[in-house]
Formats: C-alpha cells, sequence, structure tokens
C-alpha cells in the first residue's frame, strides 16, 4: 500500500518498544484463549471458578467442554484429577502476586495455560502457553499477547479499534463515570470481535508507554497500602519479591459496604466477579471473595498522595477515628 503524504494530522505518540514485542499480537485475552484451543486442539478445558465468565467466550466457539475447580485462601487450586492429553488446565496468576503458584502448577499439571491476564508484567514459563491482557494495566481499548509453541497455520485479520476508543477520550475529557456506558458497550463488542491480530492503533499505543515507570509506581503504591492494611486484611499476601501487581487485593467481612463507601468518595474498586455466585455457594472461598475482596487501586496513574486519601477513607470508615496520614 503506497504510504500517504500530507492531509490533516493524527495522533502524535513516541515511538519506544512494547514490553511483550515478541509475543503473538491479538486483540484480546479471550481470543488468545481461542488461539491456544484451536491450535492445540484441546476437547476439554478445567478452569478456576473464581473467573470472569467471558472466558466462557472462546471456550464455547470452539466447542470445547469445561469443568471447574475450587481455589484455597492462597488461590492455589483445589484439583487432583488426572489430565488427559486432549485437555487443558488453566490457572489465573491472580492480581498478578501469584508467581510462586504459576511455578508450582506448571510443575505437577501437564497441558497448562497461564492466564497472566492480571499479571501484565510475569515473564511466561518456557515452553507454557501463557496470555496477557493489556487494557487491565494501560489505556487502550483491546490487546493482548500470547506465548505459544503451536502456530495457527491462517493469517489473522488486523481488528480496528479506533470506535473502541471513546470511553477513554471521554474519561481524559470528563469523567470516568461520564465513560462508563461506553466501556461497558466496548466490552461486549471485544466478545463479539472474535480471534484477530492486534491493531495498528492499539499496538502504536503500546509502543509509546514507559513500562520501567509504571512498574515502579505500581510496586511502590502497593507497598505504601499494605504497610497501612496488611492488619486489617484477611489475604496472607505473598512477598511481593520481583513481582509487579494489578491491584491490592483487600480482603475484609465487610467488603461490600466499604466498597459501596469507597464508590462513593469517587475511589472507583470493581467486583471480581458477580458471576461467580451463580456456580458457587456463597460460603466457600470464591463466593465470599465476590462480595468481600476490595481490589484497591495502585496503577501508575496515580501517586501517595491518592494512596494516602484511600487509607483515609478506609480507617475512617472503619470507625478508627480520623487517620493521621504519613508516607
Amino acid at each position: 500500500m503506497t504510504e500517504e503524504i500530507g492531509g490533516y494530522f493524527g495522533l502524535e505518540l513516541p515511538s519506544g518498544k512494547e514490553y511483550h514485542k515478541d509475543a503473538i499480537h491479538l486483540n484480546s485475552g479471550r481470543a488468545a484463549l481461542q488461539y491456544i484451543l484451536q491450535s492445540k486442539k484441546y476437547r476439554k478445558i478445567y478452569l478456576p471458578a473464581y473467573i470472569c465468565d467471558s472466558v466462557l467466550t472462546p471456550i464455547r466457539a470452539e466447542n470445547v467442554s469445561y469443568e471447574y475447580y475450587p481455589i484455597n485462601t492462597r488461590f492455589e487450586p483445589v484439583f487432583d484429577k488426572e489430565i488427559g492429553v486432549d485437555e487443558a488446565f488453566l490457572y489465573v496468576n491472580y492480581f498478578g502476586l501469584h508467581d510462586q503458584n504459576v511455578n508450582s502448577v506448571v510443575a505437577q499439571y501437564q497441558n497448562v495455560i497461564i492466564d497472566n491476564t492480571q499479571a501484565f508484567y510475569s515473564l511466561p514459563e518456557p515452553g507454557i502457553d501463557t496470555f496477557y491482557s493489556a487494557r487491565k494495566f494501560f489505556g487502550v481499548a483491546d490487546g493482548a499477547y500470547l506465548y505459544t509453541d503451536t502456530k495457527l497455520d491462517m493469517p489473522l485479520e488486523v481488528d480496528v479499534s479506533y470506535d473502541r476508543m471513546g470511553h477513554l477520550l471521554i474519561r481524559h475529557d470528563l469523567s470516568a463515570n461520564a465513560g462508563y456506558a461506553l466501556f461497558r458497550e466496548n466490552d461486549e463488542k471485544l466478545d463479539m470481535a472474535g480471534l484477530k491480530g492486534m491493531s495498528r492503533l492499539t499496538q502504536a499505543i503500546l509502543s509509546s508507554i514507559d513500562y520501567e515507570r509504571c512498574k515502579e509506581i505500581r510496586r511502590e503504591n502497593y507497598g505504601f497500602l499494605h504497610g497501612h492494611l496488611e492488619e486489617m486484611n484477611q489475604l496472607e499476601l505473598p512477598d511481593l519479591g520481583s513481582q509487579t501487581p494489578m491491584v491490592y487485593p483487600f480482603w475484609i467481612k465487610k467488603g461490600l459496604p466499604l466498597k459501596e463507601q469507597l464508590i462513593r468518595e469517587k475511589i472507583y474498586v470493581a467486583t471480581y466477579w458477580a458471576e461467580v455466585k451463580m456456580r458457587c455457594n456463597a460460603s466457600s472461598i470464591e463466593g465470599s471473595l465476590v462480595n468481600e475482596l476490595v481490589p484497591l487501586p495502585i496503577d501508575q496513574r496515580y501517586t501517595l498522595a491518592e494512596m494516602q486519601r484511600i487509607v483515609a477513607v478506609i480507617k475512617s470508615w472503619l470507625g478508627q477515628g480520623e487517620y493521621n496520614i504519613r508516607s
């Protein structure tokens, strides 16, 4: 195609390197899973019960059967079945904090698929199918990376994502609340997009990010929250080590009303994942996590000042008096 010269200006983004530049570039995490299922020809997959229902879209598209397994409070699989040659075992690296669990799963089971959508900075284990989602860590509408040793023998259509960027632009001009409906709409569009290559726009944005800076900020913010909230956290979190988390997972019995209070204070926290309650007992670990886990934001948009505000709101709401903010 002949390069265009002149005309109106487009986005001006700094040119750099993607963090996973050598991986297969796809349009979404669910597309990455579909790629694996299609290339490996699996007939069945074992999934943690604590997982988003979006994972079922590629599984159903490939006509693969599935079965859920439980996890314990250390987010380790509770699983003792033998995995068949045409079966796969998927494990989620929850919150980007469970590299050690990944190592154990890889050593214990065969045909492992690692879902690193919450662990963008964790490198893949050699020879293990591993995929990542960019939009859980950065300001893009889509985009995923896949490491696999089995490639599909077919060209992939390159996705187009300019029409899925609306919520990002609205947040920049107005607020997160103003763009939330478009954010949800974008999720539905991705569900319908199918298996495609990463869009040129998404790749350009992901080539412009200062990944080391983002990593340092996330780790620093996580450390601050953990230092102030560890004693109240029902989760015994692993040592951070070299890991870079997605959020600070704060598990507290009063999690649901705390979430509501944080949102009233314009501190937006998600629920992982309401649909889990449809397949798990309310008293199970998974059922408790849905209502009680509060994933606190720690990402590169924020400084310790925002972390101090989060801690102040939580301690005030818990009735611990006026919180003395300290760094």
